[in-house]
C-alpha cells in the first residue's frame, strides 16, 4: 500500500467525498488541486491568516448520513509555505486511529472521524460568523436546502413580513448571504439597508463579507457606513466596510481611497477592517503605500504584526517588502522600522 504523505492523500485513499474552505480571511472555496500544490510545497498558502492556513474540510465516508466538518489550522513559515510536522504528526494519529487500511474504512459512525479533533494541536475553533458561512456555503454545494432560519430572514429582509428582528438567526443571514445573486436579492438589500437596526446590519455584514457584491448592494452599503460613521458608531461603520470588500475594486477602492485620505477616519478598527478583509484591493501601486503610511501613523496598531501577515499573502508580498524597503527614514514608516533595528537601552 502506497503510504500516506498529505491530507490529500489521506481523503483520496479512503475514497472521500470532500469539499475544502478557507477560514482565514474569507469563507470561500479551497480547490482540492490548491489543496495538493500546497502540501507537496509548490506553492504558498493563497489566504494566510495570522501565520496558519486555516481549513475548514467538509466530507462523507462511507455510509455517513451527514457530512462531517474538520476544522484545521495549519501552520505556516516566513514563506507562507506549510510547515510539514504538525501536519505529518496530525496524518500519524489518524493512522493510528483508523487503521492502516484506510481503504476500506466505512466509519458508520460519524463520531470516530470527529473524535480524531479532540485535543489535537490542529484544531481550531471558527468564530460564529464563520461557521455559519461555512455551513450555509458546504449545504448549497451539496444541492442541500437551506436552514429553517432562511425563510423568516428572507420575509424580514423583503418587508413581506413584519418580524420580530431579535429573532432572526446567523445561520438564516448566512443562508441569505450566499443566496444573493437570486434574482433581485440584492438590489432589494440595497433598498432596505438604509432602515434596518444597527444590529441586524452589524450581523448581515459579517456574512456578506464573505461574498461577492453586486454595485448596488456596494453603494448601499458606502452610504450607509458613512451615515453610521457620523453617528459615531464605529463597529457599524468597519462592518459596512469589511462588507463591501467583496464589491468590484472600482467601488470598493474608491471608497478606502477616501477613508485613507481622511486621517480622521483612519483608526484602528478601521486599517484592521481593510486588511482582514479588503487585502485584495490594497494590490495597488498607490492604495498600498497610502494604507501601510496610515498603519505606522495608528500608535494603537501592532505595525509589525499586521505587515508581518500582509506580506505572507502571496500577492502582496512584494509589493508590500518594496514599499517598507523605498520608505524615507524620516517618514512614518521609516520611523516603525527603525523601532525594530534601534538597540533598546539599559
Amino acid at each position: 500500500m502506497q503510504p500516506i504523505h498529505s491530507l490529500h492523500d489521506f481523503f483520496q485513499r479512503t475514497g472521500a467525498e470532500v469539499r475544502a474552505y478557507h477560514l482565514g480571511r474569507r469563507v470561500e472555496p479551497c480547490s482540492l488541486e490548491t489543496l495538493a500544490a500546497f502540501e507537496r510545497g509548490e506553492q504558498a498558502w493563497p489566504a494566510p491568516w495570522q501565520g496558519e492556513a486555516r481549513l475548514g474540510l467538509v466530507f462523507r465516508l462511507g455510509d455517513m448520513p451527514e457530512p462531517v466538518i474538520w476544522f484545521l489550522a495549519l501552520p505556516l513559515d516566513e514563506q507562507g509555505q506549510l510547515d510539514p510536522a504538525p501536519r505529518d504528526a496530525f496524518l500519524q494519529r489518524l493512522i493510528e486511529t483508523l487503521g492502516r487500511n484506510v481503504q476500506r474504512l466505512d466509519v458508520a459512525s460519524p463520531d470516530k472521524a470527529e473524535n480524531l479533533m479532540q485535543d489535537n494541536p490542529l484544531a481550531f475553533t471558527p468564530s460564529l460568523p464563520f461557521q455559519a458561512m461555512l455551513h450555509a456555503r458546504a449545504t448549497r454545494d451539496r444541492g442541500a436546502s437551506a436552514s429553517q432560519h432562511l425563510a423568516p430572514v428572507e420575509a424580514y429582509l423583503s418587508g413581506q413580513q413584519a418580524l420580530d428582528w431579535q429573532f432572526l438567526g446567523l445561520q438564516g443571514m448566512a443562508d441569505y448571504a450566499v443566496r444573493l445573486e437570486v434574482e433581485k436579492t440584492a438590489q432589494i438589500l440595497a433598498e432596505r439597508l438604509p432602515a434596518l437596526p444597527g444590529e441586524v446590519l452589524t450581523s448581515l455584514c459579517y456574512c456578506l463579507e464573505h461574498v461577492a457584491i453586486p454595485d448596488e448592494l456596494a453603494k448601499a452599503l458606502r452610504q450607509r457606513g458613512e451615515s453610521e460613521a457620523a453617528r459615531g458608531d464605529i463597529e457599524a461603520f468597519c462592518a459596512c466596510v469589511r462588507a463591501a470588500s467583496g464589491a468590484d475594486s472600482r467601488l470598493a477602492g474608491d471608497w478606502y481611497d477616501a477613508l485613507l485620505a481622511d486621517a480622521d477616519a483612519c483608526g484602528p478598527d478601521l486599517l484592521a477592517a481593510i486588511a482582514g478583509r479588503g487585502w485584495d484591493h490594497l494590490e495597488d501601486a498607490a492604495r498600498l503605500p497610502r494604507f501601510l503610511a496610515r498603519l505606522a501613523e495608528t500608535p494603537q496598531v501592532d505595525f509589525a504584526a499586521v505587515v508581518r501577515d500582509l506580506a505572507l499573502i502571496p500577492r502582496l508580498r512584494l509589493p508590500v517588502l518594496m514599499t517598507l524597503r523605498e520608505a524615507e527614514p524620516t517618514s512614518a514608516i521609516g520611523r516603525r522600522l527603525a523601532e525594530f533595528t534601534t538597540p533598546r537601552q539599559g
